[in-house]
């Protein structure tokens, strides 16, 4: 039987729109609709318990906002890139138009699990938290208006770890290895390794490198000092560059990892190190004058 598809997108975007009408045509010749959501909205949406597929039209961002959205259904993701580098979507509209019978009816479909980050927010004395949130690609705490450096306190597992200063830090899942933490001079993980990466932003020593600790750690961070002055704007927790919460001196950020998984569409003919290569232009040689 053919699948039950639902189509998530930017209503608002003229190519989003565009691209919509595109796939939803294809969704009527091979599959069925399932229904049709706003990705700009993060409510429930009750279309997706009668769905097979979640196809989201868009860039990574949209891609990131609906993992979170939907990690909790089981319903596969497959991202068709609309955006600009689009790094996470595997597909795009000629790739999907190609696949549309296998991919939209009863044919083979390759799926895979990434782990996601579990985040909370704990006031200095506080036993329950004031914020969770989940994050695919990265959880960043960033020193935010005035810009002055911050303070925090790092344990791993419930052993002391270092104390830093400087302009924040980064938990990153294998999945943003290659986003917000290798812009900070992170290393790249391969898919499929157990593992979180913490990233230093900016640190005032030169001791401080990027460290690699098992998925199943529980990294805490102590805000010693940080920008909290002013009502907003200041020292954040900031998940997949999407979700805020502000911090305020003494609070304790938990972050663990493996506390969900999200399950993604494979496009057979894109491997990992080749999208790399290609789109992040890794081990790229100088561009030499040509005789």
């Amino acid at each position: 039987m053919s699948r039950r598809v639902l189509l998530a997108y930017n209503p608002s975007n003229n190519e989003a729109r565009a691209g919509a009408e595109r796939v939803r045509a294809l969704v009527k010749v091979h599959g069925r609709l399932a229904g049709e959501v706003n990705s700009r909205e993060m409510g429930d949406a009750p279309e997706v318990d009668r769905a097979d597929l979640i196809v989201a039209l868009g860039g990574d961002g949209t891609l990131l906002s609906q993992a979170r959205r939907f990690a909790d259904r089981g319903v596969p993701l497959l991202g068709v890139n609309l955006g600009r580098l689009g790094f996470m979507a595997e597909f795009d509209l000629p790739t999907l138009e190609l696949r549309a019978p296998e991919l939209f009816g009863a044919g083979p479909m390759i799926t895979h699990e990434l782990s996601m980050l579990r985040a909370e927010v704990f006031g200095a004395s506080a036993s329950a938290a004031r914020f969770e949130g989940l994050a695919l690609n990265e959880a960043a705490i960033t020193a935010g208006f005035p810009f002055r450096m911050i303070e925090l306190a790092m344990r791993i597992n419930g052993e002391a770890g270092p104390e830093m200063a400087g302009d924040g830090l980064i938990v990153s899942t294998p999945t943003g290895s290659t986003a917000y933490n290798v812009s900070a001079g992170g290393p790249i993980v391969a898919p499929g390794v157990q593992a979180l990466v913490i990233t230093p932003l900016a640190v005032h020593t030169l001791s401080f490198r990027p460290i690699v600790v098992p998925a199943d750690a529980v990294v805490e961070l102590e805000a010693r000092q940080v920008n909290d002055e002013a009502e907003e704007g200041g020292t954040t927790l900031v998940l997949d560059g999407q979700v805020q919460s502000p911090l305020r001196a003494g609070d304790r950020v938990r972050l663990t990892g493996n506390a969900s998984r999200a399950r993604f569409v494979r496009n057979p003919g894109a491997g990992f190190w080749q999208t790399v290569i290609e789109k992040l232009h890794w081990a790229a040689r100088p561009r030499m004058r040509r005789d």
